[in-house]
This record gives structure tokens, sequence and C-alpha cells, in this order.
């Protein structure tokens, strides 16, 4: 195992997790409900299987197309919907 990957993977979908409405959702669920190891496994299963589809996913199209190429579009799509989103609040106001 490639101990930097490791630990960069996990420096950066941590910090990317951070005040997301993933982890949102699981405080309020947490806070309501009885059972916190339940919340936890269950949010912790859903990025564990959401993240193993981003590595198969990702294994598979970067065989296809380059991968400069893929960062690329994610960095497209997040200005898109970045841009979306300010637009919806400027316009809802």
């Amino acid at each position: 195992m490639d101990i930097k990957l490791f630990l960069t993977t996990f420096g950066m979908v941590f910090l990317a997790e951070l005040g997301d409405k993933t982890q949102l959702a699981t405080f309020c669920l947490s806070a309501e409900c009885d059972s916190k190891l339940s919340v936890f496994l269950g949010s912790a299963g859903a990025l564990a299987l959401s993240s193993l589809i981003a590595v198969v996913f990702g294994e598979a199209i970067s065989r296809v197309i380059p991968p400069t190429f893929i960062k690329m579009g994610a960095g497209i799509f997040f200005l898109v919907v970045g841009a979306w989103t300010l637009y919806s609040a400027v316009r809802t106001g």
C-alpha cells in the first residue's frame, strides 16, 4: 500500500466532507435518534460504498479518457454547479 497516497486521499476526503450536506444530515439524524451506532454505521457504509463506486468508475474511465481531461471535466462541472447555485440564489433573492 502506498502510505503517501493513502494519507493524501484521507486528508482530501476528510476536508471535503467537513460541513457538507452529508455531515449535516448525519448530525441531524444523530441528534434525533437513540441509536448512534446505527447512524454511524449507515453513514460510514454509505461513504464507503460511494467511494468504492468512484474508485471503480474512475479506474474504468481512466482507461479511455486521460486523467488530465477527467480533472478538467471535474473542474468545469464544479464551476458550472457553483455558477448555477449563485444564479439561483441571486434570482430567488
